[in-house]
């Protein structure tokens, strides 16, 4: 069946409980690169260094990764519904707060409760979707996929709109929003059944000790640091107007859903994981290099670029960590325990995420310019020495998988 096709069943014959959901994953995404077309407005509204703005990244992401480890733990108790909810809730008093901050200091520790609330709705969202969808998972995961790729690409340009007129602004703005996406799951989602084992809080650190998650989690941490870099830092390089630099990471977000959706699966089909994930680093490396040392227009182009490699390398990370995992097993079809495995998978990689960001600007003080990226560029490569390195254990399951299993992986470890 077509998951485009408008009878019963198709993604635009969704119940209102599913495009709520949907609706609101849209909103969370967009926070992830909202602030990345105002952070030198913020700089200069709060008198703050590139490095003090940058944490905005980092207590965002370090606290998302150490969340991981409770969002398996929450929902598994309190049931689906209530965790968006309260994810929703977290963020739409954080995101608030952070609109009437008077200092750095302020932001990002508003930004941290932002990313718990983040953390726990995006890693519940997909579950919900699917189990409130007509017609069966595939219309649903696309239409979750389809979400998170227009959160990613308009989230920069909604920061660059709303923050021509106000830093503030954009934060007030995703408040609104997730307030709106509160009100629509309340009127129209119905609680969920709650999962039949519980999960604990060091279930997911139980999983790392599968050699292959293990792999694959580290080969993602050294290349989340390439990514994030890109994002938080890249910025400040460009130095443009809000308008500019959204259109900018506009561009980018677009090239991101692109590749991540529809180019990875089919090159992964043509060419295998392994193979399309250690090219993709290598050119990504090559990428942040020439961004670092081009000129402008250089460093704008291959900004734009790198949402290509980098929406390749998300999918096939996401397909290889649940493909070799080793998880609690699922009773009815064997395979691990896809939300267990993903949340130790992400909260080794979300470190990375969190690092990026504020050893970014440390090392332009020690160094120059072009060093961070220089150092991004390496993380990149380490990314691809892994895979090659740990082959075996990447490739055990990973490869016999079908691709309509990769696709549901994919989206499955980018939420949690």
């Amino acid at each position: 069946m077509d998951p485009f096709d408008a009878g019963a069943g198709g993604i635009l014959r969704q119940p209102k409980a599913v495009w709520a959901t949907a609706g609101a994953s849209v909103v969370a995404f967009m926070g992830i690169g909202l602030v990345d077309p105002i952070l030198p407005s913020i700089a200069r509204g709060l008198d703050a260094t590139r490095g003090q703005v940058s944490l905005l990244f980092t207590s965002y992401f370090l606290i998302t990764a150490v969340a991981m480890l409770l969002t398996g733990f929450v929902s598994s108790r309190i049931g689906g519904r209530r965790t968006l909810l309260l994810g929703l809730a977290f963020v739409v008093v954080f995101a608030g707060l952070a609109g009437t901050s008077d200092s750095v200091g302020q932001l990002v520790g508003f930004r941290a409760g932002w990313g718990l609330g983040n953390a726990l709705f995006v890693s519940t969202a997909l579950a919900v979707i699917v189990g409130a969808a007509a017609g069966g998972s595939a219309a649903a995961i696309l239409l979750y996929e389809s979400a998170l790729g227009l959160g990613m690409a308009c989230g920069p340009l909604l920061g660059a709109v709303l923050g021509n007129m106000s830093w503030r602004y954009p934060f007030f703005g995703t408040a609104t929003l997730m307030a709106i996406g509160f009100l629509g799951i309340t009127a129209f989602l119905k609680e969920q059944p709650k999962p039949a084992r519980k999960t604990s809080v060091l279930d997911p650190i139980k999983a790392l000790g599968h050699g292959g998650l293990a792999s694959a989690a580290v080969s993602a941490f050294f290349y989340n640091y390439t990514f994030f870099t890109v994002l938080a830092f890249t910025p400040f390089v460009l130095n443009m107007t809000p308008y500019r630099s959204g259109a900018v990471f506009f561009a980018w977000g677009v090239l991101l859903a692109v590749f991540s959706v529809i180019v990875a699966p089919r090159m992964q089909e043509r060419f295998g994981s392994l193979r399309v994930l250690g090219g993709s680093l290598v050119l990504l490396a090559l990428d942040v290099l020439v961004l670092g040392y081009g000129d402008h227009t250089a460093a704008v182009v291959c900004t734009i670029l790198s949402g290509a490699f980098i929406g390749v390398n998300n999918t096939v990370y996401t397909e290889l960590a649940l493909g070799v995992s080793d998880a609690p097993p699922d009773s009815v079809r064997g395979y691990p325990q896809r939300p267990v495995a993903s949340a130790g998978y992400n909260f080794v990689r979300w470190f990375a995420a969190a690092a990026a960001p504020y050893f970014a600007p440390k090392i332009e003080e020690w160094t120059d310019l072009h060093i961070p990226f220089v150092v991004a560029a390496v993380t990149a490569v380490l990314g691809a020495l892994v895979v090659a390195v740990r082959r075996k254990a990447l490739t055990h399951e990973a490869e016999e998988m079908k691709p309509r299993h990769a696709t549901e992986d994919a989206v499955t470890v980018f939420a949690n």
